[in-house]
C-alpha cells in the first residue's frame, strides 16, 4: 500500500482519503485509527478552561463525584460525568478498565499481570493504571481487534 502526503493551503479543509480495491480489516484499522485521533474534550485547570485533544489524553478518572482528565503532564477537571465521556469516546481507543477509569489504549506501552486476577497497564509517561478483573474480558476483546 502506498502512502502519499500532500500539503494544502490553510483555507482548504484537511482530509484523509483511503483508496482501496476492497475494504479489508487493514483498511478498517486505518480508518479506526484516524477517527480515534480526532476530537477534543474541555477541561479546567487553575481557573482556566482548556481544549484537550483526545489523542493527548492518557486516562480519565472519577474521584469523589469529580472527573479528572490526565495528559502526559497535566491534570484537568471536567464537568462531564464518566459515563457521559465513555459514551462520547466509545468509537475512539478508550475503554473502561475499572469502575472509575477510562483508559486510552493508544497510550499503553505494556500490560502486565497484577494481583487477584487484575492487570496493570503501563502508560507512555511511566504511570501505571490498574485494570479490574471485571473489565479484563472487554480489554482482551478490544486488543484482539473486536469492538466493545
Amino acid at each position: 500500500m502506498n502512502v502519499r502526503v500532500r500539503k494544502i493551503g490553510e483555507q482548504l479543509e484537511e482530509v484523509v482519503e483511503v483508496q482501496c480495491h476492497k475494504v479489508t480489516e487493514e483498511v478498517k484499522e486505518i480508518v479506526h485509527f484516524v477517527k480515534s485521533r480526532q476530537g477534543q474534550l474541555t477541561g479546567n485547570m487553575d481557573g482556566r478552561q482548556y481544549e484537550i485533544a483526545v489523542m493527548d489524553i492518557y486516562y480519565i478518572e472519577a474521584i469523589d463525584n469529580k472527573t479528572f482528565i490526565y495528559s502526559s503532564k497535566d491534570v484537568y477537571e471536567s464537568r462531564e460525568r464518566l459515563y457521559a465521556l465513555e459514551g462520547e469516546l466509545e468509537d475512539k481507543s478508550f475503554l473502561r478498565v475499572s469502575k472509575s477509569i477510562l483508559l486510552n489504549l493508544m497510550k499503553v506501552t505494556a500490560i502486565k499481570p497484577g494481583f487477584n486476577s487484575r492487570f496493570i497497564a503501563v502508560l507512555q509517561n511511566g504511570e501505571e493504571v490498574i485494570i479490574s478483573r471485571k473489565y479484563v474480558p472487554a480489554l482482551k476483546e478490544k486488543l484482539a481487534g473486536g469492538k466493545k
